[in-house]
């Protein structure tokens, strides 16, 4: 299996905070609540918004 890709700017403990929650890709946040994000332990604001940034960049967005 591959190593998750994320976006610049997602800080290391925010990207394993998501690979810890199960989440391998981008795609997987779409449709998710922001506040069940920022619940795991290493995820922050900022990490949000970049996610955020590049989920809107693909036409999608969180739940």
């Amino acid at each position: 299996m591959s190593d998750p890709i994320w976006p610049r700017g997602v800080s290391a403990p925010a990207a394993r905070a998501l690979t810890s929650a199960g989440y391998q890709s981008l795609d997987q946040l779409a449709g998710v609540p922001e506040r069940d994000l920022l619940a795991l332990h290493g995820m922050g604001p900022k990490a949000i918004r970049v996610l955020r940034e590049a989920l809107v960049a693909q036409g999608l967005d969180f739940g």
